[in-house]
């Protein structure tokens, strides 16, 4: 595999943790870099909410810590996303709002059958994730602790806080108080969920500096129309509302069978847990109390006033942040080659 290389593992009809099945089921996936003959470099790096495999290209690329010529990078789509299986997509019977809830245990078990089939290995190098991708790496260390020697996670938790599940029914009640979602796009809706989340993607301190202007516009108002908006109005409403029942049920106490703390006590893999300063859904208190729960955890706090979306990939002191600590988790063989080599 030159360069990178899109493409689509089927995985037929997939048994779901709530009991229901989804039909003929396929993960679209994006890989970067070519898998040793041994797979010990192969690297996950799931996607998050609205995000697909070309958002998370920021974090790959020659030089950078995710580094094609030494690591085989695979990132999957999540199920629900729009790009793999989803409500948008799905199969007859199952589509729109019959589409089923698949849990971050279906996820990651999703990701594992890819790992295994397409690429035949049995340990992660390492799994990175950002977000709802910070969850699924948590997961995965949990689930399959055995297979997975790093976990990098950052801006994310091993459990969605009750705060965090208010902020995400109220964009989904935004969504389903339009009247057009049953029949068509629900586009004040989508305006209206979009408001909603410009409240809490950004820090009080990114607004109260104008910093919107750093992406290019001009007022608070031109970036919520021009930002916010326009990301919620590019997406189908149902699969936004499938993500949302991902996220809000995340614990990895549930994928365990067992508590929360429980869970991170049996997580093996060398794990770094980042969160950001002024994060409003994974706040820096939650990181902490994440990682002193994993044996051997380390924990930092991103500076700077950018909360969750500092670790979007759009703010260079904060992409600069996470580079650094990746490097470090991944060791010597993470460091800068020739590009021209």
């Amino acid at each position: 595999m030159s360069g990178s290389v899109v493409r689509t593992h089927p995985l037929g009809d997939l048994a779901l943790d709530t009991g229901r099945r989804l039909s003929d089921a396929a993960l679209v996936y994006e890989v970067h870099g070519e898998p040793a003959a041994d797979g010990s470099n192969v690297i996950l790096f799931p996607t998050f909410f609205m995000g697909t495999h070309a958002e998370n290209r920021w974090l790959i690329g020659p030089g950078r810590p995710l580094d094609p010529r030494r690591y085989c990078i695979v990132v999957p789509n999540l199920l629900g996303n729009g790009v793999s299986t989803s409500p948008s997509n799905a199969a007859a019977g199952q589509r729109g709002a019959d589409f089923p809830t698949v849990g971050y245990g279906d996820q990651v078990r999703a990701q594992r059958r890819l790992i295994r089939e397409v690429f035949g290995v049995a340990q992660l190098h390492a799994v990175v994730g950002w977000s709802m991708g910070a969850a699924q790496a948590l997961h995965w260390a949990v689930a399959f602790p055995r297979e997975v020697e790093r976990v990098f996670a950052f801006c994310g938790s091993a459990r969605t806080s009750e705060l965090n599940a208010v902020f995400l029914d109220s964009v989904e009640a935004a969504i389903r108080t339009d009247p057009m979602l049953a029949d068509g796009i629900p586009t004040a809706g989508l305006r209206a969920a979009a408001r909603v989340y410009a409240g809490w993607g950004f820090s009080g301190a990114f607004y109260e500096g104008q910093e919107y202007r750093t992406l290019g516009f001009d007022t608070r108002e031109d970036f919520v129309r021009g930002f916010w908006e326009e990301m919620l109005l590019a997406q189908d409403p149902w699969n936004l509302i499938t993500m949302i029942r991902t996220w809000r049920e995340g614990d990895v106490g549930t994928t365990a069978g067992s508590s929360t703390d429980a869970a991170l006590a049996g997580i093996t893999a060398r794990t770094a847990i980042l969160s950001a300063a002024l994060d409003m859904y994974f706040t820096p208190e939650q990181g902490a109390r994440d990682a002193e729960r994993i044996p051997g955890a380390t924990f930092e706090v991103i500076p700077g006033t950018w909360g969750h979306s500092a670790g979007v990939g759009l703010n260079p002191p904060d992409n600069a942040f996470i580079d650094r600590a990746l490097r470090e988790l991944l060791g010597r063989d993470s460091v800068d080659l020739d590009p021209t080599s």
